[in-house]
């Protein structure tokens, strides 16, 4: 018969390792201290091993204490966020949510969800940023973000919604006027429209199913922080521009714009929910989380996803 693990006891040398002190975990958790000795002995005679090198003045980890710390310390941590998420599912969900995105994808895809989330949980004060520059989740205290790019931070859980896919657009009475470029190197007389955190700079990177990369440096009359605040000139046909299909599929539905070099593409981006490391969410955060994804995967402009993270 296989013998069930001592998880209080496990939480319990996570909480010393942390304090450094047998007596300050028994204060923390309101134990005595005899408890909180007989914990660690117990884990000691199961493992055969000595968790702790101790004297009269000092407390240390061996070896296999420090082998064994990370994972006591999510045993202690998990068991934290099942009470407290426990504690608020009990009760209405209520508390802030401090949540990051990008103001190009922010204002027109995102802001207009949040009127049925704050109908469904009225207890819950959304605090939203929008900023195309990468939040610092951590040190800016955010609970979730969500970003259009391809994630290099690895130590944030993130949960990709949907490929987002980019097209090299324009008006039809630009093309009139200037023509139809079919390959990168056509675009030596055009014009364009740049965002300014786009991620090859002020190059425009194509890739050809068999004649590989070009890069094209373009003439540009307007670079802007924000890919939205491009549609005014992009649409008075003053250039192309390289615009995600969550900002132009309803005008290229239309008719207002069109796209060119569909032989050659750019490399897609990713939509992710993204929150700082760390298991424990409250339910308020999860709530959003779930909403958020539902609604967004569902975006007629979206592709599937390929995996969920």
């Amino acid at each position: 018969m296989k013998k069930m693990p001592d998880l209080e006891a496990w939480a319990i040398f996570a909480k010393v390792a942390e304090l450094g002190s047998f007596a300050r975990a028994a204060a923390e958790f309101s134990l005595s201290q005899a408890t909180v000795s007989k914990a660690i002995s117990r884990l000691e005679a199961s493992m055969q091993t000595v968790l702790f090198h101790r004297t009269s003045r000092s407390m240390s980890l061996t070896e296999s204490g420090q082998a064994a710390l990370a994972r006591a310390a999510r045993i202690l941590e998990e068991g934290r966020a099942v009470e407290a998420d426990m504690a608020e599912l009990s009760r209405s969900l209520r508390g802030p949510i401090r949540l990051a995105a990008p103001m190009s994808f922010g204002i027109p895809r995102l802001a207009p969800l949040f009127p049925e989330f704050m109908r469904l949980h009225p207890d819950v004060q959304l605090d939203v940023h929008f900023d195309d520059k990468l939040n610092d989740l951590v040190n800016d205290g955010y609970d979730l973000a969500l970003r259009v790019s391809k994630l290099v931070d690895s130590s944030l859980l993130a949960r990709q919604l949907c490929e987002v896919q980019i097209r090299l657009v324009g008006t039809p009475g630009y093309f009139a006027r200037h023509g139809r470029p079919r390959h990168p190197r056509d675009l030596a007389g055009h014009r364009a429209l740049l965002y300014t955190y786009s991620r090859s700079g002020t190059n425009w990177r194509f890739t050809h199913k068999t004649e590989g990369e070009y890069t094209h440096s373009p003439t540009v009359p307007l670079q802007i922080n924000n890919a939205e605040a491009l549609a005014p000139a992009l649409m008075a046909g003053l250039g192309l521009a390289l615009q995600p299909d969550f900002l132009c599929w309803k005008d290229l539905e239309s008719g207002a714009l069109q796209t060119v070099m569909e032989d050659w593409s750019v490399e897609p981006l990713a939509l992710h929910l993204i929150t700082p490391p760390g298991r424990g969410k409250p339910a308020r955060v999860r709530a959003l989380i779930d909403y958020l994804a539902d609604k967004l995967a569902r975006e007629p402009w979206a592709q599937r996803p390929r995996g969920t993270l």
